[in-house]
């Protein structure tokens, strides 16, 4: 409990000092033209707010972790994980800062990010197979490559990244990602101290990022959390149920696939705006409205997988 409570101050303290440097510096986030009005009046506003506390995440782990008290290699494999997914997250926040300030690049095009989510995918998903609370596939784990079932470890994969993209699509709203995460993640908090340390660290930030946001995530923040929710639910929990804690995430990346393939196909778009948030905004519901009613159906999907493992721990 210290260590949640230091984290969560830390976290606390270090977004707030990112706030006032960011709106020194002018680190502001443009915003997008064709989205909901509402938005316009948020430009400026200080983006790459992952940063500081996957900083603070980072800052109360490794001590935790060294001194004996942060668990066993399970944990190691999901903040290393993190923090991989994280860099990658924070050079595109770090490009699109750069962008406003003195052009150039504005962000990681899709066929940069991937590859490198893929690295780190893949080792992840060797170093995480072993280590499963079961087995993922069962009969069908494949031959031992690197002392892991291959296709156990292709699994893991396709879950780390796809769970990095579907909770960083999800970002958007003000306290959206970070109370959904939070909520996903709460079922596991007695079992990972990695997923406690997280919360905590999201606690800290969403103080500033509850509505009208003072600070916006940005990538680092949304990969980190994509990733700590899917190792902890691979190594503690079930990987089948992470779909289902976090269907808000699913839907969000769903909407820009279902977006994308429709739009390219006839050439009009499926829904008035993606991610689907964004569409609801159209819709005419208030920012706070979705943001809220999104945590609820977290909660109550969360509740379910939580009641499918088992009502553990």
């Amino acid at each position: 409990m210290p260590w949640t409570l230091v984290t969560a101050l830390l976290s606390w303290f270090l977004v707030g000092l990112f706030i006032r440097v960011s709106k020194a510096r002018g680190w502001g986030q443009p915003v997008r033209k064709d989205g909901p009005q509402t938005h316009l009046k948020k430009e400026g506003t200080p983006t790459a707010g992952g940063v500081p506390f996957v900083l603070a995440l980072a800052l109360a782990f490794f001590p935790l972790y060294l001194s004996g008290r942060g668990g066993d290699g399970r944990e190691l494999v999901i903040m290393l994980a993190a923090l991989g997914m994280g860099v990658i997250g924070g050079i595109d926040d770090l490009l699109k800062v750069r962008s406003r300030m003195v052009g150039g690049k504005k962000e990681l095009l899709a066929r940069e990010k991937f590859p490198l989510q893929l690295l780190v995918g893949l080792v992840f998903g060797f170093a995480a197979a072993p280590l499963a609370s079961h087995e993922l596939l069962p009969g069908l784990g494949g031959p031992l490559l690197l002392g892991a079932p291959l296709w156990d470890a292709l699994l893991l994969t396709f879950v780390m990244i796809g769970s990095v993209n579907a909770f960083n699509f999800t970002d958007g709203l003000d306290g959206l990602l970070a109370g959904v995460g939070i909520i996903v993640l709460l079922p596991l908090v007695a079992l990972s101290p990695s997923a406690a340390l997280l919360v905590a660290a999201l606690l800290g930030y969403l103080w500033f990022n509850a509505s009208p946001a003072r600070v916006f995530m940005g990538d680092m923040g949304s990969h980190a959390i994509g990733a700590v929710a899917a190792g902890a639910y691979v190594l503690y929990a079930d990987v089948w149920l992470l779909p289902v804690a976090a269907l808000i995430p699913v839907v969000a990346v769903l909407s820009v696939v279902i977006q994308v393939a429709y739009f390219k196909r006839t050439g009009k778009r499926f829904f008035r705006m993606a991610p689907i948030h964004h569409h609801f905004e159209l819709l005419g519901w208030p920012e706070t409205h979705v943001t809220v009613r999104f945590w609820v159906i977290t909660a109550v999907m969360t509740g379910v997988a939580w009641w499918l493992l088992g009502g553990r721990p």
